[in-house]
């Protein structure tokens, strides 16, 4: 009996030291994990693509019934010369958009960083957005783009800087 009895604990202490050691590696590959540099990378990579699409969406939708809350939204989406140029900018564009009537809706098809320098706070992103425009008396058209956008981070967010076309086929980047 006493035999069976060393038996049950030799055994029991052999799972009990595997469990633990199970544990610690799980553990110790948790952390590895979680304070892996690449996994904070393609955190901000991550963030900075949904900030840079989510921007790209903002500046080229607007209603001219609601046209202060969009240009507030492309104001808030932008920092640097291109929030300087919106800013100063705004009175004359909101008189052209009351005049035209339009109402501009965009949809972002797909998107991509180009370039990350996490440390500086710079990025780039590629998107590509199908522009919905509706004027009044008229069907509505859609035209699909590719825009280049720079971003900066300011504080905890990212935002746009800069946009253009992007080029197209052969056609040399300005």
């Amino acid at each position: 009996m006493q035999r069976t009895s060393r038996a049950v604990s030799a055994t029991a202490l052999v799972f009990v030291l595997l469990a633990g050691g199970f544990a610690a590696w799980t553990g110790w590959d948790w952390y590895d994990a979680a304070h892996d540099d690449s996994a904070s990378y393609a955190a901000q990579r991550d963030r900075a693509l949904a900030a840079g699409e989510q921007a790209v969406q903002n500046l080229n939708t607007l209603d001219h019934r609601d046209l202060d809350r969009g240009l507030d939204l492309w104001e808030s989406s932008t920092t640097g010369d291109l929030h300087q140029q919106l800013v100063g900018g705004r009175a004359e564009f909101a008189t052209q958009v009351k005049e035209a009537k339009t109402v501009t809706t965009a949809k972002v098809l797909s998107g991509a960083v180009t370039e990350l320098d996490d440390r500086a706070g710079r990025a780039r992103v590629l998107v590509a957005v199908r522009v919905t425009v509706k004027a009044p008396g008229e069907d509505s058209t859609d035209k699909d783009s590719r825009l280049l956008g720079e971003l900066t981070r300011t504080g905890d967010h990212w935002k746009l800087s800069a946009l253009g076309q992007a080029p197209v086929g052969g056609t040399p980047a300005g």
